[in-house]
C-alpha cells in the first residue's frame, strides 16, 4: 500500500514543517513516514560551539520522534539508496521499498571531494554524527597536522573550532578560492587576522587536484603533507540524485519550481541543498526559511488548494562563531568584527541557536 505521505531526511527545512504543522495542530495523513538515519537532528549552527567545547551534544540535537509523533509521522530509520520517480518508489539503504502518493525531500548535500588514493585519511563534515565520532577520537590522540578543505563560512568555523580544543596540532585552511569569499571585504580582511593569531596557515586561491602519496597537490605541487584532511569544501549532491528521474541542474541537484516542487514531478517537493531553486543558496538560513512554504504547500497538494510561491530573501545575517564566545557578523555588504564587538554578536548568536533548539523540542 503506498504511504500517503513521505517526508525523507531530517533536514532544518522538515524540522521547520514539522513544527509548523505542531503549532497549527495539523496531522499528516495516517500512515505518513519520516525517514532519517538518525533519531535525532543536529542543528549546524551550534556544531562549531560543540566542537569547540561551549555546549553539550544534548544542547545541540533535535529528539525527532516527539516531533514526528505530534504531527503523525511514524519514524524509519535508514537512508535513502535510490529512487524511481517515474514508479514513485524510494529504495532504502537496508533494502527496503517505500512506495509513496506525496514525497518531501530534504535530505541535503555531502562536501566534494578531490581524487585521493587512500593514503590520507578525509573526513567529511557532514553527515556530523559521522564527524562527531572522529572528532572524539581525535582528542585522545591529537593528529600532528590536520589540513581543513574549503573557504566558506562553514570551513572558517570549523577549523576556529577545531584548533581551540587541539593547541598541539597543526591546523592548515586551503581555500580554492579567497578565504570567505563573497563576504564583505572588512570580514574577510578580520577573519585572516583571526586565524593569524591563532596560528592557523591559509591558503587561498589553492585547489586540491588530488590526494596521493601522503600528499596534497594544486597546480603541480605539493601543499600539504597532513596527518588527515576534513572536507568542508561546499555541497554537491547525493549520488542518487542523478538517476532518480527528478530533473536536475548541471551541477546535479533536483531543479524546483517556485513552490518548490520538482519541475518534472509535481508529486515532489524538494528543499534544502538538495534543491536547485532560483535565488536561493545552499545554507542553513535559507533551508530554514524554506519551511513554512514547505509547510502549507505539502498540506496544501494533499488537500486540493493553491500552493504558495517561495519568496527567498535577498540579504541574509550570518554570524560566524570564533571558537571563543564571540562571532563576526555580515548582512548583505555590511559586516561588524570589531574586536569589542565579537562577545556580544557571541551572546547574540547563542541565543539564536538555542532558541531554534526549544522552538522545535517536543516533550
Amino acid at each position: 500500500m503506498d504511504v500517503p505521505l513521505v517526508m525523507a531526511g531530517a533536514g532544518h527545512s522538515h524540522l521547520v514543517a514539522m513544527r509548523c504543522w505542531a503549532e497549527q495542530g495539523v496531522r499528516a495523513p495516517e500512515g505518513s513516514v519520516l525517514i532519517s538515519p538518525g533519531t535525532h537532528a543536529w542543528y549546524s549552527g551550534m556544531m562549531p560551539g560543540l566542537l569547540a567545547g561551549r555546549f553539550h551534544v544534548e544542547q545541540c540535537a533535535i529528539d525527532l520522534r516527539p516531533l514526528a509523533d505530534s504531527v503523525g509521522l511514524r519514524m524509519v530509520h535508514g537512508d535513502i539508496s535510490a529512487m524511481n520517480a517515474d514508479r514513485q518508489k524510494l529504495v532504502l539503504s537496508n533494502k527496503h521499498t517505500l512506495a509513496y502518493q506525496l514525497l518531501s525531500i530534504n535530505t541535503g548535500s555531502e562536501p566534494p571531494a578531490p581524487k585521493n588514493d587512500g593514503s590520507v585519511p578525509l573526513e567529511p563534515a557532514k553527515p556530523f554524527a559521522n564527524f562527531f565520532q572522529r572528532w572524539q577520537l581525535w582528542r585522545q590522540e591529537p593528529p600532528g597536522e590536520i589540513v581543513v578543505l574549503g573557504g566558506g563560512p562553514a570551513a572558517f568555523e570549523l577549523v576556529l573550532a577545531l584548533q581551540w580544543k587541539l593547541p598541539t596540532t597543526g591546523f592548515r585552511l586551503i581555500c580554492a578560492e579567497e578565504l570567505l569569499s563573497g563576504q564583505p571585504v572588512a570580514l574577510q580582511q578580520a577573519a585572516a587576522a583571526l586565524m593569524r593569531e591563532r596560528e592557523i596557515e591559509c591558503l587561498p586561491d589553492t585547489a586540491i587536484s588530488n590526494i596521493r602519496d601522503g600528499q596534497l597537490w594544486s597546480g603541480g605541487k605539493v601543499v600539504a603533507h597532513p596527518d588527515a584532511v576534513v572536507l568542508a569544501t561546499g555541497a554537491a549532491p547525493l549520488p542518487w540524485y542523478a538517476c532518480s528521474a527528478l530533473a536536475t541542474d548541471n551541477r546535479g541537484f533536483l531543479r524546483v519550481n517556485a513552490c518548490l516542487q520538482s519541475v518534472n514531478h509535481p508529486q515532489v517537493f524538494i528543499s534544502g541543498d538538495a534543491c536547485s531553486h532560483n535565488g536561493s543558496q545552499r545554507s542553513g538560513v535559507y533551508a530554514v526559511r524554506q519551511g513554512p512554504t514547505l509547510a502549507h504547500n505539502v498540506m496544501a497538494f494533499l488537500n486540493d488548494r493553491p500552493l504558495r510561491q517561495y519568496q527567498p530573501q535577498t540579504r541574509t545575517l550570518a554570524l560566524l562563531a570564533t571558537a571563543d564566545g564571540g562571532a563576526l557578523l555580515s548582512y548583505g555588504k555590511h559586516s561588524i568584527s570589531t574586536t569589542v564587538m565579537r562577545p556580544l554578536l557571541g551572546f547574540w548568536k547563542d541565543r539564536l541557536d538555542q532558541g531554534f533548539i526549544h522552538r522545535h523540542e517536543r516533550k
